[in-house]
């Protein structure tokens, strides 16, 4: 009775608060003459750089004008009044930022009508997060990123990004946030999921935020990824074809649809994938590796009017993944975690939707409600002949709830405050079949429900251009099996260095992670303890952060760097239940990650391509004994003792290094590379039989080529190899997901995209 109390006080405080969902960023500046006059009843027109989507304003009697709700991206500005030149500019709109541009329009003479453009910035002076944008133009020509099941569009872009024992991680954690239209997706089962939750070709732009978050924009440390999905506004009455065949079987299709009006914007997608190359192979051959996916994807915008728009977003997903294994029991990885008699896979299904409300008061106020449900489904499926054991362990949860914010300008502050919150019901099963007789077998289904809410006030003052000022507080309350408020504060500066345009940031702030739900009790404890371990309930992750970067543009290049540390109490990890595969989250007493980040970009409209560079002089340890979760059990015996001081988390690498090229070739044709560089993770095995004796695994380098050509306006066709050498390495001998893990072979696919009018 006392969760049943606690969801309807949850409920009934979501529906009557508003709370945080946004994509937006805001366009402002004044217009002027010669004279620095305001010009009055100028037309202001804000045009996507990729799309039809478009805004006009008038200026008003000071000669301002302002965009509330921009979603994130690439834009051009102008500007026209009778009897003045045109004036333009290309802008990057960035997740609650603000633009301020100046425009001083000369006048046009009778002979001939002038053009004038202003110089465009790319920095960020209201924001002390580090951010990469990833347009839908570098997914679609980035070797391999604009596959289903890839990532790639966030590791050749996002400095300190890899992905290890198939999970993406990102500045020494997995603890990521994903976010669709600006509405977080809540998913606490970081052991079990392998799949993303949306296909790249459905992405109009990828904002990737590397910590420094305000307190507005939620609590996971490592990485939030803001995704502005395909609406139909770059289409009108258009489909578009996606085949992909190539080596090891694979095939990668989708056929999506769009359109719009004045007021309404839509877009759907379905999608279909399979290889023989799924996970990473515990050895350099995948053997029962085989993957298969489809999904489903749509957007929905309708403007009712200018101060009220709507918004859908739903998707859903089932993926299929074979367990890869070693076949051979003699080899020496089965010497450490014998895999040769696993014949295992795992079903995962996501679904998600979102509804969105944006209500504009005012020039200067907004509000922002976003309900949303997600299931997430995840089901570790053994043969019933596994050696030694077959496991099971099956993990669904539901979450339903509700994000939205209001905010307002008064003066020289932007503030903002609201609510997230959301109920979850987690059902799990884990049973182990024991094959050789060691222990009798047993199946345990168990149930828990919990929640999380969250306020939060934000505020954003300049006194001057050149000074934002950025602080806030945001309380978190969650409860489950266990209850835990906090109320932690984040504070920021960025200073912008006039005429240079430079851009020197500061943060320091507090952030909680909220627990997996995860339990165990009966006879999957009872063998836990067999195996001396036992189980208490996990707490949330609390992390400190300090962060100083700096931004230096020069002619529509980027340089980004920063360094960071994030100290760790309760580091949320996972573990396994003795030489089972049944992975429990577990906390381990501290962490300490510490880093040096750069990126560098040339702008996307140089006539010659683009260039990308990532490097992360990355160091991430652990300290102290598992503390919650699946612990060592009898705590404080010998046999629990860890070794004094930091150590090395499994994921720790220290040097990460991608840079890559697309290029404009002639004849409507490109040309793609990637390079990656790894200094090689740490070594979890340096004693025999291993042939890695190091604290460390090899380094290893990798390069991926792609290159196309459009035939008219209907076909493109491209060619791909990922790993041209085929470069084979251990990356990492963390036991997940069949043991050891290789990087991915040589693969060669080709793609061909046919655009259709119906």
């Amino acid at each position: 009775m006392r969760k049943i109390a606690w969801f309807a006080v949850l409920l009934s405080l979501l529906s009557a608060t508003v709370a945080r969902a946004t994509v937006f960023g805001k366009v402002g500046g004044v217009i002027h003459d010669p004279h620095h006059r305001p010009i009055k009843g100028a037309l202001v027109t804000l045009h996507a750089a990729d799309s039809d989507f478009t805004e006009t304003q008038t200026t008003n009697q000071d000669g301002e004008f302002r965009f509330l709700t921009i979603p994130l991206g690439e834009y051009i500005l102008s500007v026209a009044q009778p009897g003045f030149s045109t004036g333009e500019q290309h802008i990057t709109v960035a997740t609650d930022s603000t633009a301020a541009l100046h425009f001083q329009l000369s006048i046009a003479t009778v002979q001939q009508s002038t053009h004038v453009t202003a110089e465009s910035s790319v920095t960020n002076p209201d924001s002390a997060t580090p951010m990469t944008l990833i347009s839908r133009e570098n997914i679609a020509r980035t070797p391999g990123a604009d596959r289903t099941n890839s990532l790639t569009m966030i590791t050749d872009y996002v400095p300190g990004a890899y992905v290890t024992h198939d999970m993406l991680h990102m500045r020494g954690g997995h603890q990521l946030s994903w976010l669709i239209d600006g509405v977080a997706i809540p998913n606490t089962n970081i052991a079990s999921n392998i799949g993303p939750q949306i296909d790249p070709k459905d992405i109009d732009y990828l904002e990737a935020n590397r910590g420094s978050y305000t307190a507005d924009m939620g609590t996971r440390t490592y990485g939030a990824f803001d995704i502005v999905p395909r609406s139909g506004f770059e289409r009108d009455r258009e489909g578009e074809l996606v085949i992909a065949l190539g080596n090891y079987y694979q095939n990668n299709n989708q056929l999506s649809l769009g359109g719009h009006s004045e007021k309404f914007a839509w877009y759907t997608s379905l999608n279909g994938n399979r290889s023989n190359d799924g996970l990473q192979p515990p050895i350099e051959q995948p053997i029962h590796d085989a993957e298969n996916g489809y999904g489903g994807f749509a957007s929905f915008i309708y403007n009712h009017d200018s101060a009220n728009q709507l918004r859908v977003v739903t998707q859903a997903r089932a993926d299929y993944y074979q367990i890869p294994y070693d076949p051979n029991a003699d080899s020496w990885q089965n010497q450490l975690y014998n895999s040769s008699g696993l014949r295992d896979g795992e079903h995962e299904t996501d679904f998600y939707t979102a509804f969105t409300w944006v209500h504009t008061y005012s020039s200067s106020t907004l509000l922002q409600l976003s309900p949303f449900y997600h299931f997430n489904s995840a089901k570790y499926e053994p043969s019933a002949h596994d050696q030694p054991t077959a496991t099971t362990s099956d993990q669904t949860a539901n979450y339903g709830g509700l994000q939205g914010s209001i905010s307002t300008v008064v003066a020289k502050n932007s503030i903002s405050a609201g609510i997230y919150g959301y109920g979850q019901h987690e059902s799990d099963l884990f049973g182990v079949v024991f094959n050789d007789g060691s222990y009798p077998n047993f199946s345990h289904p168990q149930s828990i429900a919990g929640g999380l809410v969250e306020t939060f006030v934000q505020d954003n003052y300049r006194p001057t251009s050149w000074l934002a000022l950025i602080g806030g507080v945001r309380q978190s309350h969650f409860q489950a099996a266990i209850t835990e408020n906090t109320f932690y504060p984040r504070l920021g500066v960025a200073v912008q260095v006039p005429k240079l345009h430079w851009v020197f940031r500061g943060f320091y702030g507090w952030y909680y992670q909220p627990p997996p739900l995860t339990t165990i009790s009966g006879p999957v404890l009872e063998f836990a303890t067999g195996n001396n371990t036992s189980f208490i309930p996990l707490h949330g992750e609390r992390d400190e952060e300090y962060q100083f970067g700096v931004q230096i543009p020069y002619h529509g290049w980027l340089l980004d760097a920063d360094t960071f540390r994030t100290r760790v109490t309760n580091f949320l990890d996972h573990s396994n239940i003795g030489e089972s595969s049944i992975f429990i989250p577990v906390t381990v007493q501290g962490a300490l990650i510490q880093a040096w980040e750069l990126t560098l970009r040339s702008p996307q409209s140089w006539r010659y391509g683009q260039f990308h560079l990532a490097y992360s002089n990355q160091i991430a340890q652990q300290i102290g004994p598992i503390t919650g979760g699946l612990i060592c059990s009898p705590p404080g015996s010998e046999a629990c003792a860890v070794a004094p001081g930091y150590s090395p988390l499994d994921h720790d690498q220290r040097n990460t290094l991608n840079f890559g090229f697309n290029a404009n070739l002639p004849f409507h044709a490109y040309g793609s590379f990637n390079v990656y560089y790894g200094s090689g993770f740490s070594n979890g095995f340096p004693d025999p039989p291993s042939p890695f004796t190091g604290d460390y695994l090899p380094a290893h380098t990798t390069a991926d080529l792609a290159v196309g050509k459009a035939f008219g306006e209907r076909f493109t066709v491209s060619a791909t190899t990922i790993n041209v050498a085929n470069t084979r390495v251990l990356l990492d001998n963390s036991l997940t997901f069949g043991g050891f893990h290789y990087n991915e072979p040589r693969q060669i696919y080709g793609e061909v995209r046919y655009r259709f009018h119906f």
